[in-house]
């Protein structure tokens, strides 16, 4: 998918300085977070993730931002590692965007248990809790399967009422994740579409978002009257995360073979935004408070 002349760079980061622009990133640290109007602890980030991270786990050097995955321990975890992201602690938008076209050059490494992502999550939970107001992955790489990676959403009600899509990309013959490729997402309002070294591979355009919910629990839309009017959730401003992972529901635990130290290497992100600054619309979000297409039943 060869970049245009209709996109204008909007935001980067070139990793040429000798650190992490903190202008720009911060950390998240810890195995967890805490959630919901109740301020409960979810432990493994909600995935199960074994890794402690930390800020000694990222650094930039020779014009690449490494996040190193290590197995030492830390605060009772076994492994550690990092997870950077566009906004702070606090809540304040470093940098945050809706629509455009997202791109990162990156390698990840390979080995059981391993998990590297670059993905979008909501500046707000305009909709509610996740993934009610939505979560875009540009790119997730399952360490055992070097020679493919995943782009998925995330949607619907909050959990457990949750949806979502995942597409899998097969490289040819001879390529992994292990080498430096270009990923990119172009999200325009109605429709997502995923490339990777400018060859435009996946697209969708259905997806849905329910704020109801029980208890602190999401609930399935059951009528059209339930639904946020499309695009929702995806019409919101979003920040972008970084991280590498170690075990997890995804990847799985660590073996034997796993090699460490591992390297998530980033060589640039760049974010675009339409030249004239008019996202082009998909013919669903023509009237755009129309709820969204309800989910399959059952």
């Amino acid at each position: 998918m060869p970049l245009d002349d209709g996109w204008q760079l909007a935001w980067s980061d070139e990793f040429d300085g000798p650190s992490i622009d903190q202008a720009k990133w911060s950390f998240e640290l810890g195995n967890g977070f805490f959630h919901g109007p109740e301020n409960t602890w979810v432990p493994g980030w909600g995935n199960r993730e074994l890794q402690c991270y930390t800020r000694e786990a990222a650094s930039v050097s020779d014009s690449l931002l490494r996040i190193v995955a290590r197995r030492e321990p830390r605060d009772g975890y076994e492994y550690t590692s990092a997870r950077l992201r566009t906004r702070t602690p606090q809540g304040a938008a470093l940098f945050t965007q809706r629509y455009g076209r997202f791109e990162v050059r990156a390698r990840a490494p390979v080995g059981r248990g391993l998990w590297a992502a670059f993905w979008l999550l909501p500046q707000d939970s305009h909709y509610g809790p996740w993934p009610a107001s939505g979560e875009i992955d540009l790119l997730e790489t399952v360490g055992d399967r070097a020679g493919e990676y995943l782009a998925s959403l995330h949607f619907g009600s909050s959990h457990p009422a949750n949806a979502s899509i995942t597409h899998r990309h097969a490289f040819p013959a001879g390529q992994t994740v292990a080498d430096f490729h270009v990923y990119a997402l172009e999200w325009e309002p109605g429709e997502m579409r995923w490339s990777v070294d400018g060859q435009a591979w996946a697209r969708s355009t259905d997806w849905w978002s329910c704020s109801l919910a029980s208890e602190g629990r999401g609930i399935a839309p059951t009528q059209a009257t339930d639904l946020n009017p499309w695009p929702a959730p995806f019409d919101q401003p979003f920040h972008l995360v970084v991280n590498l992972a170690v075990g997890g529901e995804l990847p799985g635990s660590p073996d034997a073979g796993t090699e460490f130290p591992a390297e998530f290497a980033i060589d640039y992100v760049r974010v675009y935004t339409r030249a004239d600054g008019n996202p082009l619309a998909s013919p669903r979000t023509a009237v755009t408070n129309a709820p969204g297409r309800m989910p399959p039943a059952g």
